[in-house]
């Protein structure tokens, strides 16, 4: 294990931008925190996560696929892909890394998303352990430790030092280039996990129940009647599915400007009207339908899948950023008290 001074983070995330670019937690003019390129200025976020997690790296919101020009009758295939240059993304709460689990379930399964893949393989994630979860987070009900996060260097912080224990290849070569860091004893993070792993306990949603969502449920919990009330008041604008680190969905399509054409690839919402929409009209026509599917597929489908694995890591950043305050975890609560 390695370590650092609080006050030398500034000369850590320089001597690592000397090699990689690196994306840390940051506040934006907004002041809310999101993953922004460091340069020197750029300030490490005092918010426990950012508004959106790190998947926006791996998996953009919007990309620019390929491009098409047509002449006469000959097609040119315009490539220009992203290179993927190899960066490290730091501060990468546990909950956000154990989504990548469920992403590259789907990203790297057959047919492997090659954009994603080069991605993947060029990024180094830096996980930070949590010190002051929020009561909103329950990532430990799907086995989650928060002051434990995975990733391929693990770091602890507080008030005074950085701890950092590298875990994969990848982070042992990161780790091995950056002379900065001093050697620690291991046991140097106890302190810090105990104390979170108590703040954990104390929380409201940490003994949330998710039992009886196994698949052979799947009609009883389908034909659920508290479907209809859970859904009435649904928007249906997005948010919970933009905010969150595992939901995969995209559309594509394509903008002619006149003189080419270029495909995008964009995040897209089972929470939408159109979302699957076909030449004979969308499988999902009402409000409810597409809610049911949102959290069926959250709770039953990827698990039935996956080998019991929920399609969620209790961020909770549904549950901050909902309007109407409707959230997976009611959601879960619900399901389980109409079917008493």
């Amino acid at each position: 294990m390695k370590k650092i001074a609080r006050s030398e983070l500034n000369a850590l995330f320089a001597a690592i931008a000397e090699q990689k670019q690196l994306f840390i937690p940051a506040d934006n003019t907004a002041g809310q925190a999101e993953f922004i390129l460091w340069k020197d200025g750029v300030a490490l976020t005092e918010k426990l996560n950012t508004t959106r997690s790190a998947k926006d790296l791996f998996f953009p919101q919007v990309e620019n696929l390929v491009n098409f020009k047509v002449s006469d009758k000959k097609m040119e295939i315009i490539e220009n892909r992203d290179p993927a240059a190899p960066f490290v993304v730091f501060g990468v709460r546990a909950c956000d890394c154990r989504s990548f689990d469920i992403l590259d379930s789907v990203f790297l399964s057959e047919p492997v998303d090659t954009f994603y893949k080069a991605r993947r393989e060029n990024g180094i994630i830096v996980t930070l352990g949590c010190t002051k979860p929020a009561e909103t987070c329950f990532c430990g009900a799907f086995g989650i430790d928060a002051a434990n996060p995975a990733g391929d260097v693990t770091c602890w912080l507080d008030g005074e030092t950085l701890y950092w224990k590298s875990n994969t290849d990848k982070g042992k070569a990161l780790t091995a280039a950056l002379s900065v860091l001093t050697d620690c004893d291991e046991n140097a993070v106890v302190a810090i996990q105990e104390n979170t792993r108590k703040i954990l306990e104390k929380l409201p949603l940490n003994n949330l129940d998710l039992s009886g969502f196994e698949s052979d449920k799947l009609m009883e919990l389908f034909n659920n009647p508290a479907w209809t009330e859970l859904s009435e008041s649904c928007l249906g604008c997005g948010t919970c599915t933009f905010v969150c680190p595992t939901c995969q969905c995209y559309d594509v399509q394509d903008f002619d400007n006149g003189r080419e054409v270029r495909r995008f690839r964009c995040w897209d919402s089972c929470m939408y009207s159109d979302f699957t929409m076909m030449a004979h009209g969308t499988n999902r026509p009402t409000q409810k339908e597409r809610f049911r599917q949102r959290f069926m597929h959250k709770l039953v489908y990827y698990p039935s899948n996956n080998n019991g694995v929920f399609g969620c890591v209790g961020c909770g950043r549904c549950l901050q950023k909902c309007p109407i305050h409707m959230n997976i975890v009611k959601v879960a609560k619900k399901l389980k008290e109409v079917a008493k």
